[in-house]
């Protein structure tokens, strides 16, 4: 590894870090997170209100570096408030784009399923290419660019459920869950979480993450690993459970993702172990059940199990 790698996985480990003093008690899921930042990917926060989705999405755009943008989704909220729109100006005699919040380099859509469908989709050209085509002109996002979506469980009323197309663009959802009693006691007896927000500066610039990111890409891995890899996406394909199985797409942001947790670790080639850290939060949501139509994380983790390790 050179010292510029060793450099940038430093930096990594202290955002890493800084994390989790934020969010106590969750060392997995910020380290998950992070993967998902590495591995150029959108990342789905599903869980009850009050656990701590909003400061962890702000906390990381923080320490990163990112310029970052808050959108709370409601049912009233229409496209154009995210994308944008087009003003007829009478000094100019044109009209003149005014971009949206969506322009930014880390968005979070704030309770993004509380929106119609028609708003969600209104992301769905960015997720996947970076871009947004207003009125047939193209305009190209901020590089990087992430969405960072905060979801409330779809039991909850008021709540819209993603289609499939889009959960296909979240390259991992993760769940926060209740905190440890000790991790709990802390935060009861702490400093507020906005105070430390507050403090939080940033670790890394726009171009180190673009770096780090590209040294991942050199992440090797052994035809062994990639057939397991393929084993573990044709199971989602043949089970009879789920109404389809995991995308082309999905299988390259697996191999991104393993890439991402080997190069964390220090290491030079993906294992195994990298593979079963990052299914279950890649899988999970993709993965519909054709009985209930919805998704389960557990249906997913009992699939990657029942699959041998090379």
């Amino acid at each position: 590894m050179t010292p510029q790698s060793r450099e940038l996985m430093q930096r990594l480990h202290e955002v890493e870090q800084q994390l989790n003093q934020i969010i106590l008690g969750k060392q997995s899921a910020m380290r998950l997170a992070l993967i998902g930042i590495l591995a150029q990917g959108h990342l789905l926060l599903e869980d009850v209100p009050g656990v701590g989705k909003t400061t962890m999405a702000h906390a990381l755009a923080t320490v990163l570096g990112l310029q970052f943008a808050r959108v709370q989704f409601t049912s009233d909220l229409l496209p154009a408030d995210l994308l944008g729109v087009s003003v007829y100006e009478r000094n100019i005699e044109a009209f003149r784009f005014h971009p949206g919040p969506i322009f930014t380099q880390v968005l979070l859509a704030d309770e993004i399923n509380r929106a119609t469908p028609k708003t969600q989709s209104a992301l769905l050209e960015a997720m996947a290419e970076q871009q947004v085509t207003i009125d047939g002109e193209t305009n190209v996002l901020p590089d990087p660019f992430f969405v960072i979506a905060t979801q409330n469980p779809q039991a909850q009323i008021g709540t819209f459920e993603l289609p499939e197309s889009q959960l296909d663009r979240f390259l991992l959802r993760l769940e926060l869950g209740y905190p440890d009693s000790k991790a709990e006691r802390a935060l009861l007896q702490g400093i507020s979480r906005r105070d430390i927000l507050a403090q939080l500066t940033p670790v890394l610039t726009p171009e180190a993450l673009k770096a780090a990111q590209a040294q991942i890409k050199l992440v090797k891995l052994a035809e062994p690993l990639l057939d397991y890899i393929q084993a573990l996406i044709a199971a989602t394909r043949e089970d009879q459970r789920f109404s389809c199985g995991l995308s082309p797409r999905a299988a390259l942001g697996l191999v991104r993702a393993c890439q991402a947790s080997a190069w964390l670790e220090d290491r030079s080639m993906v294992i195994p172990e990298d593979v079963q850290r990052v299914f279950p939060a890649l899988a999970g949501h993709r993965l519909i059940l054709r009985q209930s139509g919805r998704s389960d994380p557990q249906i997913a983790l009992q699939l990657m199990r029942s699959v041998a390790i090379p």
